[in-house]
């Protein structure tokens, strides 16, 4: 297995107060990597540890598959990055601004900045001055000067901030693009999680600086509680049928409308001819599983993915 990023016990501290502690972080050659946590859980700072832009308080980075080392910054020119709010010289235009980029860079691909411009879909925009954007353009610019140089790895911190649905959309084709064509390890953080869920193979939870779980999505979703919903009108009636009639205590009422059923031994077909035998209206009733921002969001409340279930019933 060839890593671009891996970490051990990394951690920082300011003034005796730990920001990230012992971080242990396995970011495979050629996937997308979704970083996942609440503000202030250590996402930014351990992605500027990466950069150098931060020194570690302890533990190690190897990048590379070699040793990050102070002074050393060769690995630089390797990674294209997106960490925070984008800065751009305001009165140059936006192809001064990536020349300038690739000239510090020390990139001179022919035609790269072309490119990088077409992919965000920036084409036309290149000899307006950059204070004439709109966020949502800044931010694709931000994108562009990051892949114009064709690193290896891109960090990328909340890289939709600002964009339209329409814009979110093209930077999620991007992303799976240059992890598919040009091979690149791109580590993402977002708080839109459905989007994470749509292109990541790994996710990594954060919280108070400590990675809570590093895994697969696939094994998210394989792993996830599977359940049967159901919507209807008579929420009481349709509890008492289950119980009564089905025998079932593997369920949970989620709102004055909504059931979700846990017990995998009974078939959908079974649950709805008993509850319409029952004279229970059925709006709807689906087979699902637990979404990514559920995992999420259970797994920082310290939970796991069958807690809904454990608590079935309840």
């Amino acid at each position: 297995m060839t890593y671009t990023i891996r970490t051990q016990m990394l951690s920082k501290s300011y003034r005796s107060a730990d920001v990230v502690s012992n971080v242990g972080m396995t970011v495979k050659r050629g996937e997308i990597y979704g970083f996942l946590g609440p503000n202030g859980a250590g996402k930014s700072t351990v992605m500027k540890m990466l950069l150098g832009l931060v020194r570690p308080t302890g533990g190690e980075i190897e990048l590379f598959g070699e040793k990050l080392v102070p002074g050393r910054n060769e690995h630089l020119k390797r990674i294209g990055h997106l960490i925070e709010t984008p800065a751009f010289y305001d009165r140059m235009t936006a192809r001064e601004n990536l020349e300038l980029h690739a000239e510090y860079m020390g990139y001179h691909g022919k035609g790269a900045i072309d490119e990088a411009m077409r992919m965000v879909q920036l084409v036309g925009t290149d000899r307006k001055p950059v204070k004439q954007f709109s966020l949502g353009m800044k931010q694709r610019l931000a994108i562009a000067r990051a892949i114009s140089t064709r690193p290896e790895l891109l960090l990328l911190d909340e890289p939709i901030n600002g964009l339209d649905p329409e814009g979110i959309q093209s930077m999620r084709g991007l992303f799976r693009r240059l992890r598919d064509e040009w091979g690149i390890s791109i580590l993402i953080s977002s708080h839109l999680l459905s989007e994470i869920e749509q292109i990541a193979d790994t996710i990594g939870v954060i919280n108070d600086g400590r990675l809570l779980r590093e895994v697969s999505l696939d094994d998210v979703r394989t792993s996830t509680t599977a359940f049967v919903e159901i919507s209807t009108p008579n929420v009481a009636l349709a509890a008492y049928v289950l119980t009564e009639k089905l025998g079932l205590d593997q369920f949970k009422q989620m709102d004055d409308h909504t059931l979700r059923v846990y017990d995998n031994q009974v078939s959908q077909e079974t649950l709805s001819k008993t509850l319409i035998l029952n004279d229970v209206s059925i709006e709807s009733i689906n087979r699902r599983h637990h979404s990514l921002e559920e995992y999420f969001f259970d797994m920082i409340k310290g939970g796991d993915e069958h807690a809904a279930s454990r608590q079935a019933g309840a």
